[in-house]
């Protein structure tokens, strides 16, 4: 850390965008302790303390001793001991993958559904209780704190206060008010702001906040950014790891930043799990989906998609006109293993996740998409069409819908017909492709109903009531529909809302602002500067 920013923990893990952490130690301790005066060797055991031995050798609880009497050989005991240098906790090396799963079954008597488990704790299942387990790894791993350290008086804590709590015991951190009147000590001597993070416990309320701001004002302080601890379920630095084999006390424990991803993660993998375990969700033999052709880089590209009766992804295939059988059918197969994933409950979000930005050929300019126009890959374009289609990830596309969008005219007071909309638009849905109409669903709810409101569809016979009319003429007589659930289902009615959709986009895309001449009436006003213009009289609200 430099500058101002105090730093966040003596000892933090730095989570990998690639998954898994590495441990960032302060290289500052040392040279602080022997500056306070304390003796090489007390420094030795403080430092030891804080980030561990590395070793089980002479560790309280858990040690070589104690191995062996559990069945371990000196073999399996070296095993471990290189495989404790560079972990985070203890429980982390007793595994099938360190010990060999030969070794596990003869020696300690595990059984293969034991190991292949992947909650299973093989120090528990030994017979180490818990407080063994955290006493050996606190001494192996460290406290990742100096509260408690041998031999560290208790003034000089307050010399190796940080921006957090340490690890899993520490208690101490910098206030809020410490940072802001560290920031108001240098502001004086700069002209512009300070880049510098605020960083707020996870238990700060909004008057803690708002006290903050208020103290930068009054000291003079041109800029404050705060942070409260854990408020996003995905920071990059944390104090502290907790692996999926934890106890669920532990986890309650645990600070709340590293608590809330934690749950959340359990609770997507227990969704997950149980729907692995109903089985496979199988579709319906008739479904709903969408054809979307495209050129990538050159190539053609057919995506199909098929679809549950809620509206969900559950199938898609993909085919390339003229590529070689190989890449075809390598293609086809991916398909099929993404369908079969889909259909057994893993999320649509974490296939976007894994393949977009994927880079490989064919990629370049996409043709004939509407939302997307440059790829880096096959996998990368098919992807975010998906994504933008059943995700609502616009953010993925490079074309928004909002000023195209027939919805940004507006349907004035209807639109606060919230229970009325939610019925037409599950009525939308049962017939239309969620993936087709992506976020127009709400559009053409509204168009279903100022259709079905004012027109009639197919009339019954008993609804016909024709006479002759001045010799020539036949007028037919059609009673109006009351319940758009009973009409929505219809091919007519699907093709009058496309018809007055695409009628709507014309006329955004012609620049009409949907409002009508002071002087003639009609709706053909388009902007013009500041002002409106008329395409049909041609007067203006104002501007020459």
């Amino acid at each position: 850390t430099t500058g101002i920013e105090p730093d966040f923990a003596l000892v933090k893990y730095k989570k990998l965008a690639g998954g898994g952490y590495f441990k960032i130690i302060n290289r500052t301790v040392p040279s602080a302790l022997h500056k306070l005066g304390y003796a090489e060797h007390e420094v030795e055991e403080i430092i030891r303390y804080a980030v561990g031995h590395g070793t089980l050798s002479g560790a309280p609880g858990i040690n070589h001793e104690a191995l062996k009497a559990k069945g371990f050989t000196t073999g399996a005991i070296q095993s471990v001991e290189n495989a404790l240098a560079t972990a985070f906790d203890i429980r982390f090396v007793f595994n099938k993958w360190t010990l060999g799963e030969e070794f596990c079954q003869a020696a300690l008597n595990l059984t293969a559904e034991q190991l292949n488990e992947p909650t299973f704790d093989m120090l528990a299942t030994l017979g180490f209780s818990k407080a063994d387990i955290e006493a050996a790894n606190t001494y192996c791993s460290g406290a990742m704190t100096l509260e408690g350290a041998p031999f560290l008086k208790d003034e000089h804590l307050s010399i190796f206060d940080c921006a957090n709590p340490c690890g899993r015991i520490g208690k101490r951190y910098l206030s809020v008010e410490s940072h802001i009147h560290m920031m108001a000590a240098a502001q004086s001597f700069i002209s512009g702001a300070i880049s510098k993070t605020i960083n707020m416990p996870n238990l700060s309320s909004v008057d803690s906040c708002k006290d903050a701001y208020m103290l930068s004002w009054r000291l003079g302080i041109k800029a404050n950014a705060l942070y409260r601890d854990g408020s996003k379920l995905s920071q990059p630095l944390a104090t502290s790891v907790l692996g999926d084999d934890d106890a669920v006390d532990e986890v309650i424990e645990a600070p709340a930043a590293a608590r809330a991803p934690i749950v959340a993660e359990r609770i997507v993998e227990r969704i997950i799990e149980r729907q692995v375990q109903q089985g496979r969700k199988r579709l319906p033999e008739r479904r709903k989906g969408y054809t979307q052709k495209a050129i990538v880089g050159g190539h053609k590209v057919y995506l199909r998609t098929g679809e549950y009766e809620d509206g969900a992804l559950g199938e898609g295939f993909i085919d390339m006109h003229k590529e070689g059988a190989a890449f075809r059918s390598l293609m086809n197969n991916f398909a099929i293993a993404i369908s079969i994933g889909l259909q057994y409950g893993v999320p649509l979000e974490e296939y976007v996740e894994a393949y977009t930005f994927t880079r490989f050929e064919p990629n370049g300019i996409v043709e004939g998409n509407d939302a997307i126009k440059m790829s880096t890959s096959i996998l990368d374009y098919l992807f975010r069409e998906l994504a933008i289609s059943y995700l609502g990830r616009n953010d993925l596309a490079h074309v928004k819908p909002d000023d195209l969008d027939p919805d940004a005219l507006g349907t004035g007071v209807t639109q606060a017909d919230l229970p009325a909309q939610e019925r037409e638009l599950a009525s939308v849905k049962r017939i239309a492709s969620t993936g087709y109409v992506r976020s127009n669903l709400v559009v053409l709810s509204n168009m279903a109903r100022h259709i079905v409101g004012n027109t009639a569809l197919a009339p019954s016979p008993h609804e016909v009531h024709s006479h002759a009319h001045e010799g020539a003429h036949m007028h037919v007589h059609l009673e109006r529909r009351e319940q758009v659930d009973a009409t929505i289902s219809t091919p007519v009615l699907a093709r009058e809302i496309e018809s007055r959709l695409e009628k709507i986009r014309e006329a955004k895309m012609k620049g009409y602002e949907g409002d009508s001449c002071g002087e003639c009436g009609n709706f053909t006003l388009v902007r013009n500067g500041t002002c409106m213009k008329c395409t049909t009289c041609g007067s203006t609200s104002g501007c020459s």
